[in-house]
Order: C-alpha cells, then structure tokens, then sequence
C-alpha cells in the first residue's frame, strides 16, 4: 500500500469523510482514507439518526433567547455551560449572537435550506446506488408539544416553513395515533414531516460502505490521527501517527478536530467550537416507535432503530477535553416517558457523548484551496447533508458546474477575521 500512488487523503474517517472517499473512489479517484480512531466510531456513531431536512433555520435563534437563563438552571434542561470553559467559547458565541439578526439570520437560513432541499433525494439516490435502502426509511416524522400554550407556536412554525418549501401538516388526534399509537395523543399537537426521515442501523450503513470503498479500490488506514499538514506546491507533508506521509491532495474533514489543521492547511483560523450532544439507547425497545419523534417543548429526538429506540439530543458546551457527564443522557429518559402510553424498559440502557462541530454561522465549510478540499463544521447535520456535501467535493474536484451555489460555504468567509 505504501507504494501505491494515491491521487488524495482524506483526513477524517466520520460520516463525511466516508461518504466523500466512496463518491469519488467511485468516479475512479484512487483515495486513502485516514481516521484517528476506527471509521465512524465518533461522533458519527452516535447521532440522533434523524434525515432532518426540515432543520432548516440557524443553531442559534433571537427567539430563544429569553429561555437561556431558564435553560441552564434546570438540570435536565436542554443547554449546559462548563462555567470554566467559558473564556475560550465567549469569542465564538459573541459571532453566533451577532449572526441572530435579521440580515445574517435570513442569510444563512437560506443557506442551509439550499443543502437540505437536495438532501432526501440524494440520500435516496445513494442509498440505491450503494445498496443501503433498508436502513434508510423516508417515511417521515413527528415534530410535537405537550403544552396546549405552544399550539401557536408551533402553528406559526409549520406555516413558517411551508412558506419556504418545507412541506408539513398539522395533525389531529386521530392522525397522531394512526402515525405513532404508541404516543400518549391525548396530550400531544404535532406536526407531520413527509419528506423527512431517519437510519435504523448506522453502524450496518458505515460498514457496507466501507466494505465496498475498499472493493472499489479504496484504502483506510485507522488509528492514524493526523498531527500537522503543511502545504506545499506539490502536495501536502502530513505527519501522523502512524509516521510521515506526502500527499498530493487532501480533503479535510475531520469534524471537531478540523479546526486546527485547518488553520495549518489554508493560514484561516475558522470561528469552530464542539456543541457536547447525547444520546441515550434503549435495547429492548426497537418496537416503541415508527418513526422519528421530536419535542418542541423538551428539545430532544427519539428515533426507532434495529439496535432499540435512540433518546438524543441536548447541548453541552465544555469543549473536547472535560470527561462526559453521563447523568445528561440518563435524563433523557425524563422526557421521553412522559410523551409515551407506557412505561419504557430501561434495561441495559447504553448512555453516549460526542462532539457536533459547529461554526458561528451554522454553515459547513466546503471548499477547495488549490490542492486542500475541506468538508466539515455540519453541526447537528451532518448525517443529512453528508451526501449533498460529497457530492460538492466532487463537484470541485472534477471542475464540475455545481449544483449547488458553493458562495455561501466558502471559506473565505472567515478570512477576514483570522487572527
């Protein structure tokens, strides 16, 4: 293998990494793929599951504002600040607090909104093409509220998204029990989701095509995790744990971590900082739920998957280091009983922490740089745009109009504030 003449590493063996490394080895891009860890094993393994096409406005919201202080007193609540990472996020959450006005707000919406509108069906498109369609379901989903307080609010929301193309429906009773009988409806309103849906196995999803990126020539090298990277006018030097190695192209896209071999790779210091999420699985209840099942009210995500029911959902901010608090996942629990007809059955509940990287605009970064391509900072979708984004990195690679206005994704929207 070390002979071999790759045409470009990939830095990052998540979702994104995986999912660009089988797009363009497909195409005939001799491509080796280097993870830190194991592929998948991060923070890809543990996401909600969730097609979430219709998350389509900012992280951060001017409407939530009010609720913060709230948020972070209640200890099961949805948001928790490590006080003592506080200095090191302030400069970052100053620029998402300035992206909640109007201008910017209205900006990046439109923005996500363009990836999200192309992510079902490219989904579909490659699930079909790499033979994964029985563990993706777009059967929909359930967005709901418990406080008859909120029925407004979440009226207003499913006519706010309709308005820009996302489609939805307010349902009754009745409708609500036809759709999930598990659901306590008596006291739910929700709204249906029709062009969403959700993974019932990821770790089925990350091994086929892992299995097939090597059939198709590909290579993975694991526990590699990649140190430094300095451009050249040739290639890349990449020094990594498994020894030195030159590439003549990279694509970094390795979430959390991208920020600081980003800085190496492009001079940019990109405005990045890890949202904490959890998750909590439940083993014995695959049954419990048709579809993916969120809460307007209680900020968390339940989605039916062949491994149990998967609880997600929170935010943490405590950066890479601290240890997790496990306690957050458990406490899922609290807000998902509530929402059902019957009890859980907890046992052999497994609780999960890992890092959503996420920039002050809530965008992703994709781009390319001369020979550096970068593919990262997804925040909570990077699952649902993970095959829209590789599709645009082969899009630059072959030179290729883009489907997508690549404007708004661009790097060089930081660059004036690089320090």
């Amino acid at each position: 293998m070390d002979k071999q003449n790759f045409d470009i590493h990939i830095i990052g063996g998540g979702v994104i990494g995986l999912t660009t490394a089988v797009t363009l080895q497909a195409r005939g891009v001799k491509v080796v793929l280097l993870e830190a860890d194991e592929i998948c094993k991060g923070t890809s393994s543990g996401n909600a599951g969730h097609l979430a096409t219709e998350q389509v406005f900012p992280v951060a919201d001017a409407s939530m504002l009010r609720h913060i202080p709230a948020m972070l007193l209640n200890p099961t609540g949805p948001l928790r600040l490590d006080w003592r990472y506080l200095p090191r996020l302030m400069p970052w959450a100053l620029q998402l607090l300035l992206n909640m006005r109007t201008e910017p707000f209205d900006r990046i919406h439109k923005a996500i909104l363009n990836l999200n509108q192309s992510s079902l069906e490219a989904w579909q498109d490659f699930a079909t093409q790499f033979h994964l369609r029985q563990w993706v379901h777009t059967s929909g989903s359930l967005l709901t509220i418990e406080q008859p307080t909120n029925l407004k609010t979440l009226t207003d929301y499913g006519k706010r998204l309709n308005e820009v193309g996302v489609t939805n429906r307010l349902l009754n009773r009745e409708e609500i029990a036809e759709y999930e009988p598990a659901l306590d409806n008596s006291k739910l309103d929700a709204l249906y989701f029709s062009e969403t849906g959700h993974f019932t196995n990821l770790q089925a999803i990350y091994s086929s095509l892992a299995t097939t990126f090597r059939q198709f020539g590909g290579h993975i090298i694991e526990h590699c995790r990649v140190f430094e990277a300095t451009p050249s006018e040739n290639g890349v030097q990449l020094k990594t744990e498994q020894g030195d190695m030159f590439a003549s192209k990279v694509v970094l896209s390795a979430g959390a971590y991208s920020k600081a071999l980003a800085k190496q790779l492009t001079g940019v210091k990109v405005p990045l900082d890890t949202e904490r999420g959890y998750h909590l699985m439940l083993p014995h209840e695959d049954k419990r739920l048709n579809m993916s099942v969120s809460s307007l009210d209680r900020y968390f995500i339940m989605t039916p998957m062949e491994g149990g029911l998967r609880l997600a959902g929170t935010v943490e901010y405590a950066g890479l280091d601290a240890p997790p608090n496990m306690q957050r996942a458990h406490k899922l629990l609290q807000h998902a009983q509530p929402m059902l007809k019957t009890p859980l059955n907890t046992d052999d509940s497994v609780p999960w922490m890992g890092f959503r990287p996420t920039t002050v605009d809530s965008l992703p970064v994709i781009d390319r740089i001369g020979r550096v391509f970068l593919n990262f900072g997804h925040h909570h979708l990077g699952l649902t745009q993970s095959v829209v984004s590789s599709r645009m990195i082969a899009e630059y690679y072959f030179e290729e109009p883009h489907a997508i206005d690549p404007a708004a994704y661009k790097l060089d929207r930081f660059k004036k504030k690089a320090r």
